[in-house]
């Protein structure tokens, strides 16, 4: 995933991954996306005061996977159907995607942490 995105006036922050200082926008998303890695999601996660899951990582790969091939973030409708097959209905719904991701869901932690771009229309 290539891409850096820098505006003129923008609150950045800046989080320390294995001793390098990466730079956010004011919400957390990075600014370069070549800059993710799963030590990203780690000290991310840790500053968000979540422990991940193995559901977790299965989230954030598919939406890593979702925007490689799309570009696009993955919609939570594409979520459930996909992980209605492996985890049932229970867990595959908009719901428990919310709990276990409870700062704003998959389409806001979940982009934050697997490194994709805010959800369009945010601001």
């Amino acid at each position: 995933m290539a891409g850096k995105i820098y505006y003129p006036n923008m609150q950045t922050k800046t989080t320390v991954v294995n001793g390098k200082e990466i730079l956010l926008d004011g919400e957390g998303y990075l600014l370069d996306l070549d800059e993710w890695s799963e030590d990203f999601v780690t000290v991310r996660a840790k500053e968000e005061e979540l422990e991940l899951t193995s559901e977790h990582w299965e989230i954030i790969n598919f939406i890593r996977e979702y925007y490689e091939l799309n570009n696009v973030q993955a919609p939570v409708r594409d979520m459930i159907k996909n992980f209605k097959k492996t985890w049932g209905k229970e867990k595959a719904n908009t719901r428990y995607l919310h709990k276990i991701f409870p700062l704003g869901g998959p389409q806001k932690q979940g982009n934050r942490l697997a490194g994709v771009r805010k959800p369009k229309g945010e601001h």
